[in-house]
């Protein structure tokens, strides 16, 4: 939050005498209180480059004052700086301008356009109807807004649906343009463990050889002990690690060796790109398991028919399409479900797992009790 003596981008222009312009809708109550300037751009790079909107928003100071506000009633919030108008969460800006409408601090809200102030409907709408209860004016560079007038309420409405409306048909382009690339195998995000990206673009095998070597072990060792677990039990006895290139933070891109995980096991061996597929949209949104505050969560795995692309021979193989599809078979009869056969588990029994009832058809299961074997 910025007072408005300290804005850096205000004009020399000297202020109108108060009330020389005042419109028909201000009245003595709303001059009372605070005339807040909200001021926001979408993105960092919007910040440092589009300087002549920014000096624009600041300079709706000026006609607060040609309104009729004396200078020290103008508020300048500009804390918003940087994030999408598309959500109110993570905006502490709107939230606060909306905490002072609701304590009956302020008479006029100006934004240089109203979708500066938000892009989502249900935003824009609470902050009218707020704006109602507390008989706050709205303003921006084409006219004043009276939130209780049903003409002006209308007005409004339909900014804030043409707003919203303008940032989905924005997105649309950009996601229409970025499928058609993905369709070409053009798209290529942050690189499994053993790939790095090629100076030509794509990915290329990673230049380690150890970090190679420790690739092809762990489909070797799945081959020869079948379960992912047994495979992770077998790296971390042989204290083998894996060779990981970190996508951020200030190794990003160096080679550390980190301990296995199953995460990381399960990832190799489920990954396409291992068997040479250019695989996008693996991990797609789920809104219902989105978690507030957190960007990336809600991701889900889905199956290959739902990805956005799998091409094969695009990449470098490890295994081949063969190799990877019976691994997938293996993987997928590893399951703890009645449809599958399960992982070979421990004990003497030769049918754990196997034996199915003829009556209800569960899978019938051995539990050890002492030396005791009891077939249930």
């Amino acid at each position: 939050m910025t007072p408005v003596n300290a804005a850096p981008h205000h004009t020399g222009q000297r202020p109108a005498p108060a009330g020389l312009f005042r419109a028909p809708k201000i009245q003595p109550w709303h001059l009372d209180r605070l005339a807040v300037v909200y001021v926001r751009q979408s993105t960092a790079q919007q910040v440092a480059e589009n300087k002549e909107s920014t000096d624009r928003q600041y300079g709706l100071v000026n006609r607060a004052i040609e309104l009729g506000w004396p200078p020290d009633r103008i508020l300048v919030i500009d804390d918003d700086q940087g994030k999408s108008g598309s959500s109110a969460e993570g905006r502490l800006g709107f939230q606060r301008l909306l905490a002072e409408v609701g304590l009956d601090h302020v008479g006029l809200v100006l934004g240089l356009e109203m979708s500066r102030l938000a892009r989502s409907c249900k935003d824009w709408h609470q902050l009218v109807e707020l704006c109602a209860i507390f008989r706050v004016l709205l303003a921006d560079q084409d006219g004043l807004y009276d939130p209780t007038d049903h003409n002006d309420r209308l007005l409004l409405g339909l900014t804030g649906i043409m707003s919203e409306a303008e940032l989905h048909l924005l997105r649309g382009r950009m996601r229409q343009g970025l499928l058609n690339k993905v369709a070409r195998g053009e798209v290529f995000m942050c690189p499994s463990v053993g790939y790095v990206r090629s100076p030509v673009g794509g990915f290329d095998f990673d230049p380690d050889e150890q970090v190679r070597a420790v690739v092809r072990m762990v489909f070797d060792q799945f081959e020869r002990l079948g379960t992912i677990r047994k495979v992770l039990r077998y790296l971390i006895a042989n204290d083998i690690r894996l060779g990981i290139r970190p996508h951020a933070g200030p190794n990003r891109g160096q080679l550390e060796w980190r301990t296995a995980t199953r995460e990381t096991v399960s990832d190799i061996l489920h990954h396409p790109i291992y068997a040479g597929y250019y695989c996008f949209g693996r991990r797609q949104a789920d809104p219902r398991r989105r978690k507030p505050g957190r960007r990336w969560s809600g991701r889900v795995l889905v199956t290959p028919d739902e990805y956005l692309a799998l091409i094969p021979d695009k990449v470098p193989a490890y295994i081949t399409r063969e190799q990877y599809d019976a691994n997938q078979r293996r993987i997928a009869e590893n399951r703890a479900r009645i449809e599958c056969k399960g992982a070979p588990r421990e004990g003497p029994s030769l049918l754990a797992g196997l034996v199915v009832c003829g009556r209800c058809g569960k899978r019938m299961t051995v539990h050890y009790a002492g030396r005791t074997q009891i077939l249930r």
